[in-house]
């Protein structure tokens, strides 16, 4: 498994706009093959910074799920960048097990 945690800054005062927008986008997920969590996250500190917790069965998966078509109810990557102050800071992980993971396949 592969894993990805997505920092992002959104312009001041609109952090809680990118959390919505980024939930409707986990919303999407639900169900996608590969996807095994998808966590949204506000800063307990600084409202305007939102962290995502991506945990992928692989990275073929992730890349599906950035290539897929967006549905009529989902928000477009221009949504999201568009509230960005920032680009946001990407740090990918290889997944090692925890808590809420499923088992070995």
């Amino acid at each position: 498994m592969i894993g990805r945690l997505m920092t992002m800054t959104a312009h001041p005062g609109r952090g809680g706009e990118l959390a919505a927008v980024l939930l409707r986008v986990a919303q999407r997920l639900h169900g996608f093959p590969g996807c095994e969590i998808y966590l949204i996250s506000q800063d307990a500190a600084d409202p305007d910074t939102v962290h995502v917790t991506e945990v992928w069965q692989d990275d073929a998966s992730a890349q599906a799920a950035l290539t897929a078509p967006p549905t009529a109810d989902s928000p477009a990557p221009a949504d999201v960048l568009a509230l960005l102050s920032s680009p946001p800071h990407r740090t990918d992980l290889t997944v090692l097990g925890g808590v809420g993971l499923p088992t070995a396949r």
